[in-house]
């Protein structure tokens, strides 16, 4: 990045950043009504059952204090499958809801500005128990998930995707977090971007946590072609795109 271009950036970072939320411009303001809290599936969509919250089996306690000391980025895993108990525990703690509400909204294990929740997870599985290699996205109030396509060859296609980044590939499954600016832009206008932004952060955060419970590891990843990345997923790159990924797989103990 130039010296010219690396200036603009900067500014518009800053200002971004700083930019002061007019509330009284909002659509929430305005009086219309909030989007929806997550995306429903097609009519016709197959729908799996996940493994109900707390009933997951093999899921080992594990102090908070040695998961955080543990916390690392890993890129090479071993050819175990994750289990389906494995995989529920794993949406759970990402996007998992701990309480429904009214208003529109729901209490989930991450937090988010205004409990807007502007993200989806989509799931490229490759080696998870019980489930076909595909494109899958969670449905958080439903604790299930829908397919989306198979996205053959799946195992190139998010490689090449995330610019040659093998490990995605050689994962059991590899989240993908898209964005949907407008359920946040609905209370926060114009310095949505930010608060998604921060979303993302905590939401893997609680990924790499919850994969010490499980013997796994995971890589964040923001490093990736953009459109590429929604073709796989088959998102509109507007009104719907990828955020932010990250591979998991079973790792040495």
């Amino acid at each position: 990045m130039n010296d010219d271009l690396r200036r603009l950036y900067r500014r518009f970072l800053k200002d971004t950043i700083r930019k002061s939320i007019d509330f009284s411009q909002t659509d929430q303001s305005r009086g219309m009504p909030p989007p929806p809290m997550a995306k429903p599936p097609a009519p016709d969509a197959l729908i799996i059952d996940l493994v109900k919250p707390h009933s997951w089996q093999g899921i080992r306690r594990i102090d908070l204090t040695e998961a955080i000391g543990k916390r690392r980025s890993h890129r090479v895993y071993l050819p175990a499958a994750l289990t389906l108990d494995e995989l529920s525990f794993l949406l759970w703690a990402t996007q998992g809801i701990r309480r429904k509400a009214d208003r529109g909204h729901a209490y989930r294990t991450v937090p988010s500005a205004g409990c807007r929740h502007a993200l989806e997870t989509y799931l490229a599985v490759l080696n998870v128990q019980g489930l076909e290699t595909a494109i899958y996205r969670y449905l958080p109030l439903e604790h299930q998930i829908v397919l989306v396509h198979d996205g053959a060859p799946l195992a190139e296609r998010i490689v090449a995707a995330a610019f040659g980044q093998p490990y995605p590939g050689q994962a059991a499954a590899t989240f993908i977090w898209t964005a949907v600016p407008y359920r946040m832009e609905w209370r926060y206008g114009p310095a949505s971007g930010k608060a998604i932004a921060l979303d993302a952060g905590h939401v893997g955060q609680n990924l790499y946590l919850a994969c010490a419970a499980v013997g796994a590891g995971t890589c964040a990843i923001a490093a990736y072609d953009q459109e590429a990345m929604d073709r796989l997923l088959g998102v509109d790159g507007d009104e719907e795109f990828a955020i932010y990924l990250a591979s998991v797989g079973k790792i040495k103990r």
